[in-house]
């Protein structure tokens, strides 16, 4: 292809000097009591990659109760805060651009991580899935189902982290609500058996995920705000796709219309699902109709699709994520069509800087 879309700038609500974006990856490097971000790892990480048109973090906890994994940042603390203003300047020195994921796991958590009590959820239905834990995988449990109370707290929560976001220094956040977590656990009926004004008909189940939008917007502006789903998600994290999964998403791109977002980021999806009932196997190419402001694709793209997405008008942005881990300059390298670097899966989430800061730069 004589055109490289990927390496194109791209202007709209959101602008960035090319389309090659590093999606958001869990990397387990917090190794403190703390769980901040520090200069010489994160820091450091994000810098070297800082040629991507935009770099989505890592998923951070919007608060104590959000967190599920082991030694995943925080952005509800001010060492926090103070942690990942070092990361952004370190990345904004070098002319990149960088959100923050906010993030909030539900129910793909255990007890370990909260002093013994239970995670919470839409409804108390165990996911049947597995935490990592500092004491390895662990089967996960029942969760408790939030009360309107609990609601209300986390929307503050969420609204909080946006504000803190803002202050770290982030050119803008991505709200995780996909992947199984609690925002998708209110949107699918597999994890959402509520009766009251958050459970039954879709306007309920999405009602949550409006009322954080809703309420982060006031503290940051629309358009430095970006989302992101996994509509096909089946057979992962507790989720079962029905009749109502893929309509639910649609109700949700349309309205999302009415706001002036950064971008909507999608995932096409993580299993086969060709044979799944009621499932969508083309995300992109579904949804693109549905959504008129900045889309955003990402799962398993190498160069040439990346490029042929763009071309075809099925995106604007793509994704990438562990290209990204072995190959800090994988703008550069797709620019001269470089042979990519592979990634030691072994080193995803352990500590310190092997497998993290130290991969080469083709240069040298």
């Amino acid at each position: 292809m004589q055109t490289q879309y990927l390496l194109t700038p791209y202007h709209k609500n959101i602008t960035i000097k090319n389309r090659v974006i590093m999606a958001p990856m869990t990397r387990s490097r917090a190794d403190n009591k703390e769980k901040v971000p520090t200069d010489d790892l994160q820091g450091l990480y994000y810098e070297q990659r800082a040629s991507a048109g935009l770099i989505i973090t890592e998923g951070s906890q919007v608060s104590k109760e959000a967190v599920g994994y082991i030694n995943t940042p925080g952005i509800h603390s001010k060492a926090q805060v103070d942690g990942w203003k070092t990361v952004t300047k370190r990345v904004h020195d070098k002319g990149g651009t960088i959100f923050l994921q906010l993030w909030h796991v539900g129910r793909i958590s255990h007890p370990d991580f909260h002093n013994g009590e239970l995670p919470v959820s839409a409804s108390a239905i165990n996911p049947n899935a597995q935490s990592f834990t500092s004491n390895g995988f662990k089967d996960t449990v029942t969760p408790k189902a939030m009360t309107a109370g609990d609601i209300k707290r986390t929307v503050n929560d969420f609204k909080n982290a946006a504000a803190n976001a803002v202050e770290a220094g982030f050119d803008g956040i991505e709200l995780h609500s996909s992947n199984g977590y609690l925002f998708q656990q209110f949107f699918n009926g597999c994890s959402n058996t509520r009766t009251d004004e958050y459970g039954g008909s879709i306007t309920n189940r999405t009602r949550f995920f409006f009322e954080v939008l809703d309420a982060m917007k006031t503290v940051i502006p629309q358009e430095k705000i970006g989302v992101r789903f996994n509509p096909s998600l089946h057979g992962l994290f507790g989720i079962t796709i029905d009749e109502e999964t893929i309509p639910t998403f649609e109700y949700i791109i349309k309205k999302l219309n009415d706001y002036n977002l950064a971008y909507v980021h999608l995932s096409e999806p993580f299993t086969d699902v060709s044979d799944v009932p009621y499932a969508v196997t083309d995300i992109a190419k579904h949804f693109r109709p549905l959504y008129n402001g900045t889309l955003m694709i990402n799962t398993n793209f190498d160069q040439e699709e990346g490029n042929k997405v763009i071309a075809d008008g099925d995106v604007d942005l793509v994704a990438y994520g562990k290209p990204f881990i072995s190959n800090p300059d994988l703008v550069e390298r797709f620019e001269k069509h470089f042979e990519l670097a592979d990634w030691d899966k072994d080193t995803f989430y352990t500590p310190g800087k092997k497998g993290y800061t130290d991969y080469s730069f083709a240069s040298e």
